[in-house]
């Protein structure tokens, strides 16, 4: 190791730094982080304990590193704040764990007087929620700290003062107290538990895949697959973007680590700046959709549907290919119409490229395995940390065996093992601290019932309609990722609308049952609770629009009680990991589409382009968020077996590069209105759920305009695009 090498290496962990707060936090993420594999592997701590423990430490880490006092963080009183603080909400958390039995035993010797909870179980119950409020604003900004609040006022008062489906009773302070902090929809339940157990372990794993060198792996294998081609710097980008993605968690670090390598090498294989930067944008935020991590998303949304890991990461696959394939499609398009991509010298570094393959190949083999074996995931994530050790080790002996230069490894000793256990905790940060905050609308939601009110107003507005219904829970999506981190807004989302769009999918099916008749009295006896002239047709059957009008004029109680009877326990699984994945890729919008997006901003400064005409471009490419969710809801891709799913996914290419195309008003050169009437004719049929002659007819029109603007544009020997119009 060079001298160069071990000075950046201190340099990161401010080793030779005497700063006591710099060696007091790195020694305090190192041990966190050791904490975090030993508990979930070794330890059999109970899940409150375990909880209270992850968030006291990153209620501490957020106090001090996320101080209020801006740049006078490193004065000695403010240090001193900042460290009290953290430490009185540690103590808090673990009161409030330590004290749970004590709390039901006096409850229970004092009956029909509520939750018997002392002055300290109040004191500490009230500075958990100030922190959590607080601190949430500290790492995310205003969003979460005003939807808490109004999630406590509205069980507390506010729901009483509110109509329609949105009325609440109004519950006792203590009650309120108590089941924020031990429900399991609370503080330290289902939320703490997923960010405890799984998202900070595969934080933890990604920052022992950055220090070992496996980033380095990434961009060398992108040069190796993609940099030889037209458009390859900005495949080498997608490429990059889809493997570092998936681990890193955000789509706003991904850009900023892989988007300082990927975006001027874009611009310097002729792609205009605000391309480049919104190529990398769309591509990063794919990385959350990527198996078999996809950030945060997979772990949440198996703990909320109780589907198995494995399915949601199985089913993620093909649609993960179709979202970087239309990214892929759109670069194509720019590269002909611009002239752009030419080759460039992008020289493979053999020796990064094997050492840095083995480190990140081994592991998340490991890990892919472990998964789909059935171990919890937090389980996988700890072996394939030990695994991804014992790899750079054996890559290091390698080095005086084989020839010179063959491996490049970076050897993970003490020091390096203790920097990835300080990123991968530090990166943790504002997820931990969010989750579990949210816990506490959660709570709320669950206790008062609103979210089966907002489900309901989502299916009356929606009136039935699966696109409706897909276009208002974007546009929430948007909203609330102006202010919230991707994972955040996704949970919020999927707690209050899930329930809305698989239950209009359950309709559909019931619809079918209707038109058909239902003769099973058991079953047709549902219906006579609803007031409705349709009733009495139930048996004999009825056209469509009359089962709609019937499905419609159900109340919400009444018909959470038919669909269980009336569809299939697997299809209503089914229906809704369908609404979770559909919820899960819209939530990712806000990444890339204006006017706040901060992946887009983010690559816009690394391009050195307009910030708002970046984001309008990221928007444009990451069209596959909104294409491939209709997918989800209007074709077997997640639902069909293994031949329907290839034959969705595969015609479903056509239909999205014709969907590019007419965006572009491009192909392989200009479109004539011959061109865009056969590719929206083209893109439809290609998009025609499970019908292979219609399939077949959309693939052969996209195909006919791909050949005949290729043809045109080699007869024209003018220049496609003037050199002013490309710099502007």
């Amino acid at each position: 190791m060079d001298a160069s090498e071990e000075y950046s290496r201190d340099d990161v962990l401010n080793i030779n730094n005497k700063n006591t707060r710099s060696f007091l936090l790195i020694a305090l993420t190192v041990a966190f982080g050791i904490w975090h594999v030993v508990t979930n592997v070794a330890l059999i701590e109970p899940g409150r304990w375990q909880n209270a423990i992850h968030f006291a430490g990153f209620a501490f880490l957020a106090s001090v590193m996320y101080s209020p006092f801006g740049a006078r963080a490193e004065s000695k009183g403010a240090w001193i704040f900042d460290l009290s603080y953290g430490i009185i909400v540690a103590a808090a958390a673990l009161w409030v764990a330590g004290a749970e039995n004590s709390v039901y035993d006096r409850s229970l010797a004092v009956t029909g007087q509520g939750w018997q909870l002392t002055i300290v179980d109040w004191a500490a119950g009230f500075i958990l929620v100030f922190a959590c409020i607080d601190l949430s604003r500290r790492v995310s900004g205003w969003v979460i700290p005003i939807l808490v609040v109004l999630a406590l006022s509205y069980i507390l008062f506010l729901g009483g003062y509110l109509p329609g489906v949105f009325r609440a009773a109004s519950l006792p302070l203590n009650d309120v107290m108590f089941r924020t902090l031990y429900n399991d929809e609370g503080l330290f339940g289902i939320l703490a538990s997923i960010s405890s157990t799984n998202i900070t372990l595969f934080m933890i794993f990604g920052g022992f895949l950055v220090v070992s060198g496996a980033s380095n792996f990434v961009i060398e294998l992108a040069k190796v697959v993609a940099g030889r081609i037209k458009g390859g710097a900005a495949f080498v980008a997608i490429l990059s973007s889809a493997l570092t993605g998936t681990i890193s968690g955000s789509a706003i670090a991904n850009t900023a680590s892989t988007g300082v390598i990927t975006i001027p090498l874009m611009k310097a294989n002729g792609f205009r700046p605000q391309f480049a930067a919104g190529v990398e944008a769309a591509a990063s935020t794919g990385g959350q959709l990527m198996p078999p991590i996809m950030g945060a998303g997979a772990f949440v949304m198996a703990s909320y549907t109780s589907i198995p890991y494995a399915t949601i990461v199985t089913v993620s696959i093909v649609p993960a290919i179709l979202y970087f394939l239309s990214v892929a499609f759109i670069v194509r398009i720019e590269a002909v119409k611009y002239d752009a991509g030419s080759e460039i010298d992008m020289t493979v570094d053999k020796g990064k490229l094997l050492s840095g393959g083995l480190v990140f190949v081994i592991p998340l083999t490991v890990m892919i395995w472990m998964l789909l074996s059935g171990v919890t995931p937090a389980f996988a994530a700890c072996w394939a940390i030990v695994a991804l050790v014992l790899t750079s080790w054996a890559t290091t002996l390698l080095t005086k065996i084989m020839p010179e230069g063959m491996f490049k490894p970076v050897s993970m000793g003490p020091i390096r093992i203790a920097e990835a256990f300080s990123t991968g905790i530090r990166s943790s940060i504002m997820t931990a601290v969010l989750l579990v905050t949210i816990g506490i609308m959660n709570n709320a939601i669950v206790t008062s019932g609103v979210g089966n009110g907002f489900s309901l107003m989502i299916a009356q507005w929606s009136q039935g309609s699966m696109v409706l219904a897909i276009v208002l829970i974007g546009l929430v999506s948007l909203v609330l990722g102006m202010g919230l981190p991707v994972t955040a807004a996704y949970i919020i989302l999927a707690i209050l609308t899930a329930p809305a769009l698989a239950g209009i999918m359950s309709d559909t099916l019931i619809v079918d049952q209707l038109v058909a008749g239902i003769a099973d009295p058991a079953k047709s006896a549902l219906f006579f609770l609803v007031d409705h002239p349709n009733v009495a047709k139930i048996a004999e059957g009825m056209t469509r629009p009359e089962a709609w009008d019937l499905i419609k004029a159900i109340p919400f109680e009444i018909a959470v009680t038919i669909r269980p009877v009336l569809v299939d326990p697997t299809v209503a699984t089914t229906y809704l990991l369908i609404a979770h994945l559909i919820i899960f890729w819209l939530s990712q919008d806000s990444n890339v589409t204006p006017p706040v997006c901060l992946a887009s901003f983010t690559a816009a400064g690394i391009a050195g382009s307009r910030p708002m005409a970046t984001g309008f471009e990221s928007w444009k490419i990451a069209k596959g968020l909104y294409i491939v969710p209709l997918m989800f809801a209007y074709t077997p891709l997640i639902s069909g077996d293994f031949l329907e799913v290839a034959q969705v996914g595969f015609f479903g290419l056509f239909g999205i590069y014709a969907t590019n195309a007419l965006i572009k008003m491009y192909s392989e050169g200009p479109l004539g209105v011959l061109d865009v009437i056969a590719l929206v004719v083209g893109g439809a049929l290609a998009f025609w759920p499970v019908n292979l002659m219609a399939n077949i007819a959309g693939a052969v029109l996209v195909v006919f305009v791909i050949i005949h603007t290729k043809s045109k544009t080699n007869n024209n020997d003018r220049p496609l695009v003037k050199k002013t119009e490309l710099e502007a």
